[in-house]
């Protein structure tokens, strides 16, 4: 019997020829991050070890995100710990504030992660990072202190969800809608401590970017792990960002035989940009339901791990040029790192955005967790690029939250309702993803 993508690198990284799904593996750890939330935790069970060093300082990337720059003083605190602890570690992946970003676009941009490689994270959206073809996952900060000692993480190896997408790609139409469509299928638990394998003719099409925001949602589903079989498209990135890692690849493809817990085929051409409705990330509806039911809303927020990439400010960008901000709404844009901020800047993507009346922000979670930067009050609306929009998610429980891609936000932000970015005069009539990822900017 075969073994799938996650099967062969979890065989690979407990130095074993096989695993089966159920089996539990001790794996060696090739890279891992904690951030301003889950750092300062796993520090103090660190210290508990009774180890004086982490395993290997060059393995470990520390980055300040979520209340980035400090909020207030427990989260100032928060960061010192954390940065205190990176400079008697010898930590050299310290992403200061101004410096890094939000951890799960950074870690690939900054040419952290490769093929193959087994990352663990201490955030649930470490999943993000396997569209490189590698098995990525998050964690608690108690198992992330032990990894710092020992370099190493027992796994229970997790069946193998396949997900085929096939036809083509109708206007508007991006990765959040293929990953919205998914998880309204098989719903918020319908991947539970599965690993989610993406495949099919779309999915070889699709830009590295689509690729992160759909891995980036599979915990959504309740995923273990999601990624993405390594092609040119893959390869492209890779040699641009992390050709030093070259010689640690591991590219691996399921085999014809291997097991599968479940698979499932979704026609894209049947696809309009989707909403995800309050409170639960499978709550999915098409954007013309929204439409017809002319939902307004306070604020929109175009950012967090999910849609805050170069490609998505593009496409924001390309829809807000020349227009404004309803004058009800408030408009967040976040870019999700400062490489990401300063080519967005050299692009004059946002002069764009404070031209049409938005507040820009750079390499924080910002109002995606509810805890700063545009928390919202009770009673009020927001359409958010964001996967999470649980009860108090955004802030007030008595608050609402919709998810959708950053064309949809952009328009709406422009008409004060959930709108289809054909409703602007103007909007472009002939579409393509690539276009948007087109001269990719080198490191």
């Amino acid at each position: 019997m075969g073994m799938t993508m996650t099967e062969k690198i979890l065989a690979a990284h407990a130095g074993v020829r096989e695993v089966k799904p159920g089996e539990l593996v001790n794996c060696k750890v090739d890279l891992c991050m904690a951030n301003d939330v889950t750092a300062a935790l796993a520090i103090k069970e660190f210290r508990k070890i009774g180890v004086d060093r982490v395993f290997d300082p060059e393995k470990i990337v520390l980055v300040p995100s979520h209340y980035a720059p400090s909020k207030d003083i427990q989260a100032a605190a928060q960061v010192k710990i954390m940065r205190d602890f990176a400079r008697a570690m010898g930590i050299k992946h310290f992403f200061e504030v101004g410096r890094g970003g939000i951890e799960h676009i950074l870690v690939p941009e900054q040419g952290l992660a490769y093929p193959g490689m087994l990352y663990v994270g201490a955030d649930s959206h470490t999943c993000t990072v396997g569209a490189l073809g590698c098995f990525a996952t998050g964690v608690g900060s108690t198992d992330m202190a032990a990894v710092w000692a020992t370099g190493e993480i027992w796994l229970k190896v997790p069946e193998t969800m396949k997900f085929v997408y096939t036809g083509k790609l109708p206007q508007w139409v991006m990765g959040k809608d293929l990953i919205l469509a998914t998880i309204g299928k098989i719903t918020v638990s319908g991947a539970l401590y599965r690993a989610m394998e993406f495949t099919g003719p779309v999915i070889a099409e699709l830009p590295m970017s689509e690729r992160f925001t759909m891995c980036n949602m599979v915990i959504e589903a309740g995923g273990k792990n999601g990624l993405m079989p390594v092609d040119e498209i893959t390869l492209d990135y890779l040699r641009r960002h992390a050709p030093h890692t070259e010689d640690k690849w591991l590219i691996v493809e399921s085999d014809p035989d291997a097991p599968y817990h479940s698979v499932w085929e979704i026609n894209c051409s049947e696809l309009e940009p989707l909403v995800a409705f309050p409170h639960s990330p499978d709550n999915v509806h098409p954007v013309s339901e929204a439409v017809a039911l002319n939902i307004t809303v306070d604020q929109v927020f175009i950012g967090s791990c999910t849609n805050a990439k170069l490609e998505d400010l593009r496409i924001a960008a390309q829809l807000l040029k020349g227009r404004k901000v309803h004058p009800n709404v408030r408009l967040i844009v976040i870019p999700a790192t400062h490489r990401v901020y300063m080519q967005a800047m050299r692009e004059g993507l946002l002069e764009i955005f404070a031209d049409a009346g938005a507040i820009i922000a750079e390499g924080t979670c910002g109002p995606c967790l509810g805890g700063y930067f545009g928390v919202l009050a009770p009673g009020e609306r927001c359409l958010s690029t964001s996967n999470r929009n649980f009860i108090g998610r955004m802030g007030s429980p008595q608050a609402e939250a919709f998810l959708a891609n950053p064309a949809v936000a952009a328009a709406t932000a422009v008409l004060g309702r959930i709108a289809h970015p054909d409703e602007l005069d103007g909007a472009l009539k002939v579409w393509s993803l690539k276009a948007f990822a087109a001269q990719p900017v080198a490191p």
